[in-house]
């Protein structure tokens, strides 16, 4: 009997061991850690906010918010093909759909209006659609309205924020002036009077004190920001189309019309300092040739509108609306030389480069990794179409303290990208501090 006994004993003993280490086992873990081991993102405030100090948080969370109707590949499909919103998708898990936030309420029976820019503050937590005929701020946080300001009947077109994340630069709508705005607020602080008219694509130096106002012409107008003044302007060979700046704001590149290619101006002399053309097999016979019979060609009727140079600058990249594709130059010597390109699966009309230059996303709806060159996704909405906008950003978020994701009113915005595909002034300090470094250790 005392055997038997000793017996039960043992293989209580042994059982409640066994519970023992498969409830240690089974103990929720936050970020692949269990509780009281880093990084611990649990409900213990105190072992939360340690592990942030010692940054052992959650990654942030990549997002591509794509406008809708916001392009249609140069007229190669119907812009409204989409519907009409911000869609979202989740770059991590490859672009698959989030959600789709709902931004006018239009009748059924009336075409929606085609957003006009894009843009986002980490300051305000907001993102910012501009319409010809509005502004419109949306919380990142509750994806709710914030305001929507018609302003004085003129607004508005593509639009840039300051570094601060507080001043709005927008374009009119075909006017001869920008508006400059709190983006806080959406109240008016002044425009900045351009020299020429029909105000469309725009850029914002990277410190956010100077700004370029490309018209439906051929005359480029430089202002400043802080003083809301005009200062000088730039006239190229030719209307000019998509264009963009560098990281000190001191060459600007422009597509042209009739130009498979782009001119490069001295933003501080307004010069226009070099023209550059693609190689003439590629693209000349053919647009000649554009007007007969069975021949188009998609892409806002010009041989290219597209233009944008990598974060740290060592390569811009050109629409290629002709043949549908990218061209790619190397731009780490004075000037910037063709060396590849690539196609795309429809007419592109807008590049965007995301954050840290990884992915590029294109108006064909394309997404390129940017150091392969190869077409890595698309852009689909909830319903496997492809998205041929051309007003999409690439944003990280991160949780707010005491919260984690999939909680309601937690998102914040810590990074945001530019529409415009400029260069970005850290980017471009560590890719000449490696080649100094490089260069010397070569000695």
């Amino acid at each position: 009997m005392a055997s038997r006994n000793q017996l039960f004993a043992a293989a209580a003993a042994c059982s409640l061991a066994i519970s023992t280490i498969q409830l240690a086992a089974q103990q929720p873990t936050y970020d692949g850690a269990r509780p009281g081991e880093p990084p611990y993102n649990g409900p213990n405030q105190a072992e939360r906010a340690a592990a942030r100090a010692r940054g052992l948080n959650r990654r942030d969370r990549r997002l591509l918010y794509v406008a809708l109707p916001g392009g249609s590949a140069g007229g190669q499909f119907s812009s409204e093909m989409n519907g009409q919103g911000i869609v979202v998708l989740d770059v991590d898990r490859n672009f698959e759909f989030v959600k789709r936030i709902p931004t006018y309420n239009t009748a059924a029976a009336v075409r929606p209006a085609e957003a006009a820019g894009i843009a986002a503050s980490p300051a305000t937590n907001m993102i910012y659609l501009a319409m010809r005929g509005r502004l419109t701020a949306f919380d990142l946080a509750t994806d709710q309205k914030v305001w929507d300001n018609t302003y004085d009947g003129f607004c508005c077109e593509r639009q840039e924020i300051t570094p601060d994340g507080l001043t709005i630069v927008a374009g009119s709508n075909l006017r001869n002036f920008w508006y400059v705005i709190d983006a806080r607020t959406g109240v008016l602080k002044g425009k900045i009077q351009a020299a020429a008219t029909d105000a469309h694509n725009m850029a914002l130096s990277a410190d956010g004190k100077t700004v370029l106002m490309a018209p439906n012409g051929v005359t480029v107008t430089v202002g400043d920001v802080p003083s809301m003044k005009a200062i000088r302007t730039i006239t190229f060979s030719d209307h000019v189309r998509p264009l963009v700046i560098n990281h000190d704001a001191t060459r600007v590149y422009a597509n042209l019309n009739n130009l498979l290619g782009f001119e490069i101006a001295d933003v501080k002399t307004g010069e226009v300092i070099k023209h550059i053309e693609a190689p003439a097999e590629m693209w000349k016979e053919k647009w000649a040739n554009r007007d007969k019979p069975g021949v188009r060609f998609f892409g806002h009727g010009c041989p290219s509108h597209g233009i944008a140079l990598t974060p740290d600058e060592s390569e811009l990249w050109v629409v290629d609306n002709i043949n549908y594709g990218v061209l790619v130059y190397d731009n780490t010597g004075e000037w910037p030389v063709y060396r590849s390109s690539f196609p795309t699966t429809a007419s592109a009309d807008w590049i965007t480069m995301g954050l840290d230059g990884r992915y590029a996303y294109l108006s064909s709806g394309d997404i390129v990794d940017v150091k392969t060159k190869k077409i890595v996704g698309q852009m689909k909405d909830e319903y496997g179409r492809p998205m041929h906008s051309e007003k999409f950003l690439e944003l990280a978020f991160r949780e707010t303290p005491g919260k984690e994701y999939g909680t309601v009113g937690e998102v914040k915005l810590v990074r945001t990208v530019s529409q415009f595909g400029q260069g970005i002034p850290s980017a471009v300090q560590a890719r000449l501090a490696a080649k100094n470094q490089q260069a010397a250790s070569s000695k």
